[in-house]
């Protein structure tokens, strides 16, 4: 089964119902020339207000936020700088849990709402 889903990078280059580990390379790619990634939602009513996206920092932490809707339903989260090798794994489970439509990824960070 295809998931509804869309993956940007920061480059435009676009992917149609990535699977996890596709999604996994395209968080464990980030850096510093290409810091962000974007997952929508295509089956929502706007996936422009439906998605999870992360950023990667000067520092080499991540920021991941999510929406689901107006501002009311944005919330973002922080992963500290893993100079490990693993760096990207809880950033890419994070992303495939919230692909995949489990839950698992909204007790994985500690999401605050985003303050505009």
């Amino acid at each position: 089964m295809t998931r509804p889903i869309r993956a940007s990078e920061s480059d435009g280059t676009t992917w149609d119902a990535p699977t996890d580990e596709q999604l996994h390379d395209l968080v464990a790619d980030l850096n510093l020339r290409h810091r962000f990634l974007i997952v929508q939602r295509l089956d929502s009513p706007d996936p422009r207000q439906h998605y999870i996206q992360v950023y990667l920092e000067d520092d080499l932490s991540h920021t991941i936020e999510y929406r689901e809707g107006g501002t009311d339903a944005h919330y973002t989260a922080r992963i500290p700088r893993d100079p490990s090798p693993w760096a990207a794994e809880p950033v890419a489970r994070v992303i495939t849990s919230w692909a995949a439509g489990d839950a698992t990824w909204r007790h994985a960070l500690p999401w605050q709402p985003v303050v505009f």
